[in-house]
């Protein structure tokens, strides 16, 4: 009897581990274990009611009967997604657009699917990323703005809110997979710390894995980088390691995962690179490949773009390449042989840029194709989130956060560091001339949403499966928002009414699905309206006519006019777009009544999405007291290790008199690391010991660098206090002051500094350093302290403004009028 018991037990053993098993996804409408009736799941409404339990159960196993509940899984035949944008690539700058750039992945994909040739994005990156996901306008969604400057207001706060959930999560509950690699951008500013909230980090709004960075720019070198909610730093010790690369490694393991342990399970992977915002971080290699294939400089350049657009079909034969700005960029020929040969450079190395990244979004695509899921994919390829950015300035930069200090780098400065352009102790933007150029054929830059040079991008959309006309051109008019309203269509998958228990409001996109067909290819755009606005620039698409205001604020200018009436202050131009593919003929003069039609239903626009109200100033910073900031506090106490702080909740240094004091423990081997830091090779400050001496560094622009070191004996074993005071000069923005070293209260170094900068793209921390390092001579990240940091107190000190506001007030009871003007006018207020 046991041996007829043992092998009915293998039997049975055998029979469980070769069934399949009973987690499987089912169908959202079946009979999951029970075949005489049916379970009904409604997906308008994520997540599903519970399900009543349809088994049977008794006092014992043997009499019960096991049951459970179907899962929602997406329609049958649903593709796989893939959905890429780059950064801050003009129109005219891919190959597969015309320009002299190569992009063979993009190319490849264009031979098999479509290009698009009149799709339009916001003019700036978190607004394009917040309407591409939710498919809503980006005012609607409270992205009137990038999250560095939101206000107060339901437009541009950037609080992404939960009746408008992106599609990630409604993919997410309906059964994909959803990862995030590369630029977020999308979490407001204050929540970005290890103190969270997370519910806006990417894993709260649908992306089951996230890897990549939550602000604007980032090196790729040494970048702030989080797997998930975690601060990660794969890059210590890897000199040659880069983002671009790591990104596609990471993609293509997390897809092999995937497939390994789920293949019957769709995915949807939202791959967003840091390219080509600025810095440009290519490897060596890909600079190389470039050398000398831009020294005949920009006006030849754009005429060969221009061409080359035409002999694609990406433009029309009769459109007309809008005019070079020559009171405002200056002609190649003009230039001296000096700003040529740097110029020339900056191009080399943001040509790398893009063509290297889009080297690894081909090895993404391969891998897709090595499992076997590539005809069943869905790519939306969308060449970059708004168009070539300005933030170079007139001669370009070596450091990508100089424009937002009006930082100026002369050619003299910028020639020295030619050989280490691209590398990591540099941050390189290009030239506004070549900005302009990688727009071609259209005019104006990131930022200008009154115009294309701003807001038309580049897409290309592949699914061999669902589009059978394999290089196809399209030329209908669409947006960003129509994106979402796209996968839902192609994916069979519902909108949703409610999601988390918030009813959603509704989608304002239309979907693209119907261009896939050939017989649709010359079809009327159904995408009849859309209306721009970016900083008081404002535009309106409507039935083949574009209004666009005429930029008075240079987008290469961080301050610019401010304008007392961003609403009337501001000339119109028209443009048939029928006739006039390139906004080349401004025809307001010769229909006014036209005009003032169309601005009559931009208002109606504005008034739905919350566009009111304007404000054309890019230096609100700092415009009013938002969530997770004080204004009014003067001290700050850490104790213990504290990692990444945003800048806009860490202790705010900029244009005021402060104190640091570290109470340490050293030990007896000697004392070494980081007290306290924030910033990293392109700008900041760090208290730190270095051999046993005290040191505080303050790195001005990446270059400038001001160093106050005891010159005495090392510290001794025990408690020290180190202090360092800074003097601010007070006035204006950026001004210096004088700053004194002591230890145990006892002055060991006395210098001053000439400017200041505010820290936009690191963090803050005690103990140790993520990043880049503030000065390499010295240290490499992380170089944590190994003696004991007791507590470190910031103290912010009255200033000059400060103390004649408050003076002013029991007067005339006008200081948060007073402050907020102060502040529009570039002056930080403590």
């Amino acid at each position: 009897m046991d041996f007829k018991r043992r092998i009915i037990s293998k039997v049975l053993l055998i029979a469980f581990l070769w069934s399949p098993s009973p987690l499987k996804a089912v169908e959202t409408t079946g009979t999951p274990g029970s075949p005489e009736s049916t379970t009904t799941i409604d997906s308008k409404t994520l997540p599903p009611a519970p399900q009543k339990f349809g088994g049977i159960i008794k006092q014992n196993a043997a009499e019960s009967k096991a049951w459970w509940p179907a899962r929602i899984v997406p329609p049958k035949g649903a593709p796989n997604i893939l959905l890429i944008m780059t950064d801050d690539v003009g129109f005219g700058a891919p190959s597969t657009f015309g320009g002299t750039i190569p992009t063979p992945t993009l190319d490849k994909l264009a031979a098999a699917g479509l290009r698009y040739t009149q799709f339009h994005s916001t003019a700036l990156c978190s607004p394009t990323r917040a309407a591409l996901l939710t498919g809503r306008n980006h005012h609607s969604v409270g992205f009137g703005m990038v999250q560095e400057v939101a206000t107060g207001y339901p437009g541009y706060n950037g609080n992404l809110g939960r009746d408008t959930v992106t599609i990630a999560e409604v993919l997410k509950q309906n059964g994909y997979s959803t990862a995030l690699m590369g630029k977020s951008h999308l979490t407001p500013i204050f929540e970005t710390s290890a103190a969270g909230p997370f519910d806006r980090w990417p894993n709260g709004l649908g992306f089951e894995y996230f890897y990549g960075f939550m602000g604007g720019e980032t090196s790729q070198w040494k970048p702030i980088l989080f797997k998930n909610t975690e601060q990660i730093a794969p890059y210590f010790d890897k000199p040659e390691w880069n983002l671009i690369t790591a990104m596609a490694d990471e993609a293509i393991n997390w897809m092999s995962s995937l497939n390994a342990v789920a293949p019957e399970k769709p995915f949807f992977l939202y791959y967003v690179p840091g390219a080509t915002h600025a810095p440009h971080h290519p490897t060596p290699e890909w600079i190389e490949k470039f050398k000398g294939k831009f020294d005949h400089g920009w006006d030849k350049e754009r005429e060969v773009i221009f061409a080359n657009q035409k002999k694609l079909g990406v433009i029309p034969q009769d459109a007309q390449l809008t005019p070079w700005p020559e009171k405002l960029i200056p002609r190649w020929e003009s230039l001296s042989p000096e700003k040529k040969k740097l110029y020339a450079r900056q191009a080399e190395v943001y040509a790398a840029f893009l063509a290297y990244t889009d080297h690894e979004i081909g090895r993404v695509i391969d891998s897709i194709e090595s499992i076997g899921k590539l005809d069943n994919t869905l790519i939306i390829f969308i060449s970059g989130d708004n168009g070539a950015s300005a933030e170079g300035g007139i001669d370009g930069t070596p450091n990508q956060i100089a424009w937002f200090n009006g930082i100026d780098f002369s050619v003299e400065e910028q020639l020295k560091l030619l050989d280490n352009w691209g590398d990591h102790t540099t941050g390189p933007n290009i030239s506004v001339g070549w900005s302009w150029t990688f727009d071609t054929p259209f005019k104006w830059l990131k930022q200008a949403a009154s115009h294309f040079g701003a807001t038309r991008q580049g897409m290309v959309i592949s699914w061999p499966n669902g589009i059978k006309d394999p290089g196809g051109i399209r030329n209908q008019f669409h947006h960003v928002v129509d994106i979402t309203p796209t996968l839902f269509e192609v994916t069979g998958i519902q909108v949703p009414d409610m999601v988390n228990g918030v009813k959603q409001r509704p989608i304002e996109g239309v979907s693209l699905a119907y261009t896939f067909k050939k017989e649709n290819a010359k079809a009327a755009s159904q995408h009849k309206t859309q209306y721009f606005e970016m900083f008081g620039n404002r535009g309106l698409y409507h039935d083949g006519w574009m209004i666009s205001t005429t930029p008075k604020r240079l987008p290469w200018d961080p301050i610019g006019p401010q304008v007392k009436d961003p609403f009337n202050d501001y000339k119109w131009e028209l443009y048939d777009l029928s006739k006039d593919w390139t906004q080349f003929d401004d025809l307001a003069a010769k229909h006014p009544g036209k005009l003032e039609a169309m601005k009559k239903i931009f208002v109606e626009e504005a008034n739905k999405y919350h566009v009111f109200p304007l404000n054309d100033s890019i230096t609100r910073v700092f415009p009013e007291n938002r969530p997770g900031s004080d204004l009014k506090q003067t001290e700050f106490v850490y104790k213990g290790e504290v990692k990444g702080i945003p800048p806009i909740l860490a202790p705010n240094l900029t244009n005021k008199s402060y104190s640091i004091k570290a109470e340490i423990d050293v030990p007896e081997k000697g004392a070494e690391g980081i007290i306290v830091t924030m910033g990293g090779d392109m700008g900041g400050y760090g208290l730190y010991v270095l051999k046993g001496r005290p040191v505080f560094l303050y790195n001005y622009n990446g270059f400038d660098k001001t160093r106050w070191e005891g010159e005495e004996d090392e510290l001794k074993p025990g408690k020290h206090v180190i202090t360092f005071d800074f003097v601010s000069d007070g006035g204006g923005l950026g001004v210096g002051g004088q700053g004194i070293l002591k230890v145990d209260d006892i002055e060991v170094a006395n210098k001053r500094i000439e400017k200041t900068i505010f820290i936009i793209d690191e963090l803050f921390t005690v103990n140790g350093h993520m990043g880049s390092s503030l000065e390499e001579k010295d240290y490499m990240t992380p170089f944590r302290f190994n003696g004991k940091i007791e507590k470190v107190t910031i103290t912010l000190k009255p200033g000059f403004i400060s103390k004649i506001v408050n003076f002013v007030e029991p007067y005339l009871h006008l200081k948060e009028r007073a402050l907020y003007n102060l502040r529009r006018e570039g002056m930080e207020i403590d």
